[in-house]
């Protein structure tokens, strides 16, 4: 009697596409098109800057205009003003990103990414025209509260892309970030207080010489104006298919992946693999952003202080050769070390990376001329690129936590969680900075040495946060 021959798998059910609906449009545009999808990513990318040109371009100048604004008392009470004002960005955002989050799985992305980018538009230009530390508090305050943008651009850059393309995705997004706090100090140095810098061109009863500030603010609406008009083209990717009685229904991905599905009903506060990703992200993010700001003070407080003495152009030169090895990372070679190392180890690697780096620091006062800039120049490069593996690292681990359905909420909550860290970054940068002023002849850490100790002490905690049981992956998960 012949063996009885094993049943044939059945065939894969077909995704369904609904027509009218956005997220079904995109879906067989992934399906059919295989490739990278470059026109999204380019959207991507010019949006994330845009947005995210605000947020450190006032950094070279903060030293300065806190002096015109004349709220400190002394010279070395300057961080401690700056601090408040670098902070108060993160604060308004911490109050507004979940719920742009939710706002965005609900009415969908494109929305919230262009009034995010009209944002910018309105209030930085406000923020260059402030004659008031309250004003320039309150112009940042509004700016933070309604630039949403950074929930849904994660979760679109993880939508447009197939998933072996999602990383690229998401590391669009972080590139492109970068690029913007790279190159909007970079603005901010150049352009802040042209009636000074370029007494030639600019003349002091000029509106530009009355406002030494509004150049390079005005400068970063100009390039936001441009993306808001590129967004015409922007295409959705939500779900929002029509039900039988006419009503507008938000649904999950109909090509999703099995292993979201076990996170379509799951709370998100449930949810340890998404937590835990967040959770380390915060820190790191806390490590980056008083790193942005004890550099920029640093740089440009006097030696006798334990500075070096640059003005704002210089210290605008080097973040935007920062940014410029960070495109250079992100086209030639972050592709090979996202798949040979995946999203826990090279966010491992970077840190522990990050540590030497950040020690060196403050011996560079006793370098000058050439090998300072090599020096200088090298230690900002390699920190930034660690920074954006470490930063698309753990936001990939948070993405695929999730569903589509929840992948805003999350980034959103994400997006919160960060933004409150990021708001007390400065504040707490600038405190220490004004503190370590003050203590150059200690014998523990005297001064610079102690800001960047501490520096490496949170980056520490983020290393140790990404094994277990800190970090936890998804369930059928092949991340590492």
């Amino acid at each position: 009697m012949g063996e009885e021959a094993p049943p044939s798998p059945l065939p894969a059910a077909r995704p369904v596409f609904y027509s009218g609906c956005p997220g079904c449009a995109m879906d067989r545009k992934k399906e059919s098109n295989q490739g990278i999808p470059y026109k999204e990513l380019f959207f991507v990318g010019i949006t994330t800057v845009a947005s995210s040109l605000p947020i450190s371009s006032l950094f070279p100048f903060l030293y300065f205009m806190i002096q015109d604004l004349h709220v400190a008392k002394d010279e070395q009470d300057i961080g401690f003003y700056a601090g408040f004002l670098g902070a108060s960005y993160m604060i308004g955002r911490c109050f507004a990103s979940l719920f742009w989050g939710i706002v965005a799985d609900r009415i969908g992305r494109k929305p919230i990414i262009v009034f995010s980018i009209f944002s910018v538009v309105i209030l930085n230009t406000l923020f260059g025209l402030s004659v008031k530390y309250w004003m320039a508090i309150a112009t940042r305050f509004l700016l933070g509260s309604l630039n949403g943008m950074l929930a849904p651009i994660k979760a679109y850059s993880i939508e447009v892309c197939r998933p072996e393309h999602q990383a690229l995705g998401l590391s669009v997004v972080s590139t492109a970030w970068g690029i913007g706090l790279v190159v909007g100090p970079a603005i901010g140095g150049y352009f802040a207080q042209p009636a000074k810098q370029y007494p030639s061109i600019f003349s002091e009863k000029s509106i530009f010489g009355r406002f030494p500030y509004f150049l390079p603010c005005l400068c970063i609406s100009l390039i936001a104006l441009v993306v808001l008009i590129s967004c015409i083209w922007l295409p959705e990717t939500l779900h929002k298919h029509k039900n039988i009685e006419g009503e507008v229904e938000m649904v999950d991905d109909s090509t999703s992946s099995p292993g979201e599905d076990s996170h379509k009903h799951k709370s998100l506060y449930k949810n340890w693999p998404l937590m835990s990703s967040i959770v380390a992200y915060c820190v790191f993010t806390l490590h980056d952003t008083a790193y942005s700001e004890i550099f920029s003070l640093w740089a440009v407080s006097n030696r006798k202080y334990g500075g070096l003495s640059f003005s704002s152009k210089e210290v605008g030169q080097v973040l935007a050769s920062a940014g410029a090895g960070l495109v250079v990372y992100q086209l030639f070679i972050y592709r090979l070390v996202h798949k040979y190392l995946g999203p826990v180890n090279s966010t491992r690697v970077a840190s522990a990376l990050s540590i030497p780096i950040l020690a060196a620091y403050p011996f560079m006062t006793h370098l000058s001329g050439f090998r300072l800039g090599i020096a200088l120049y090298l230690a900002a490069i390699l920190k930034d690129v660690l920074s954006m593996t470490i930063t698309t690292g753990t936001s990939l681990l948070q993405n695929n936590a999730v569903s589509q359905s929840q992948r805003g909420a999350s980034n959103g909550i994400s997006t919160t969680a960060m933004s409150f860290f990021k708001a007390v970054a400065p504040a707490g940068a600038g405190v220490l900075f004004s503190w370590s002023q003050k203590r150059q002849n200690s014998s523990f850490l005297p001064g610079d040495q102690m800001l960047f100790f501490l520096l490496n002490v949170i980056e520490i905690v983020g290393l140790v946060l990404t094994f277990k049981p800190f970090l936890a992956l998804p369930r059928h998960s092949n991340l590492r």
